[in-house]
């Protein structure tokens, strides 16, 4: 009897590991970022819609230091159908030395990762995401981006993991 106790705890501790794994490969991020060349406005393109997004227009995101370690996050956006405009701030902080994975509070003391997947070498251009997943973005420093540009963000998306046809593209004014 002890033992069918035993082997039924095994079995629910395996599956319960099981079901806690993701069922992505890894995420690959960018090697490196240089902080000083992202600080600044970035204008969002197109995102996987969510609550906190839901029915924005004219999207930018503004980055700025605080201190050595912590970055300053400003969002924006106009509602669309009430032209109301919304203002959420944040920060964040690099979790290694690499700065290409970042975690990102606008409620404290919850954080949420903000990984940097493509980067152009201008930071003209940048696509961030999450590992499960279930958030991206695009950014860019202007408020369009060319077809070239987009059609080659759009091209790398499933190697990624990600499902383009999710985005939102972003009206942006």
């Amino acid at each position: 009897m002890k033992n069918i106790f035993k082997n039924t705890f095994i079995l629910l501790i395996v599956l319960l590991f099981m079901a806690c794994s993701s069922k992505h490969e890894p995420l690959q991020t960018v090697q490196k970022v240089d902080l000083n060349k992202y600080l600044g406005t970035w204008y969002e393109i197109a995102r996987y819609e969510h609550f906190f997004e839901k029915d924005c227009k004219n999207v930018s995101a503004n980055y700025s230091m605080m201190n050595e370690e912590t970055i300053k996050v400003i969002n924006r956006c106009t509602k669309i159908h009430t032209n109301e405009k919304k203002e959420a701030m944040g920060r964040a902080y690099a979790v290694d030395e690499t700065n290409s994975k970042l975690k990102v509070s606008f409620f404290r003391p919850f954080y949420g990762d903000y990984w940097v997947l493509i980067l152009d070498e201008n930071y003209e251009y940048v696509v961030v995401g999450t590992p499960s997943r279930e958030y991206l973005w695009i950014l860019a420093r202007q408020n369009t981006i060319s077809d070239e540009v987009k059609n080659s963000i759009l091209e790398k998306l499933p190697s990624l993991g990600f499902d383009a046809s999710k985005f939102v593209w972003t009206i942006q004014e």
